[in-house]
């Protein structure tokens, strides 16, 4: 039986999350082994490391979101991404 990291979040962040701020949230996604997927409360669940996939998000201020990690650093990779969309 598989383990997967899931950790709810609310995005909380001085700035939507725009271009600039998408880069810098794949690249450091991509530090980590784990695979990452984020899911709205739409449904819609994306590669954390595909640019492409977060920017389709167009996520905002005060949203929820799930963060779901899977590998052998999942748990530094879930905290990590955490720690991004609320600092």
């Amino acid at each position: 039986m598989e383990i997967i990291m899931k950790k709810s979040v609310v995005v909380n962040m001085q700035n939507d999350l725009e271009a600039r701020p998408i880069a810098l949230l794949v690249q450091k996604a991509n530090q980590f082994s784990s695979q990452i997927y984020m899911e709205s409360g739409d449904n819609k669940r994306v590669n954390v490391k595909s640019i492409m996939g977060m920017m389709s998000m167009a996520l905002l201020n005060g949203e929820e979101v799930v963060i779901d990690a899977e590998g052998e650093d999942e748990e530094a990779a879930a905290a990590a991404i955490e720690e991004f969309l609320t600092k």
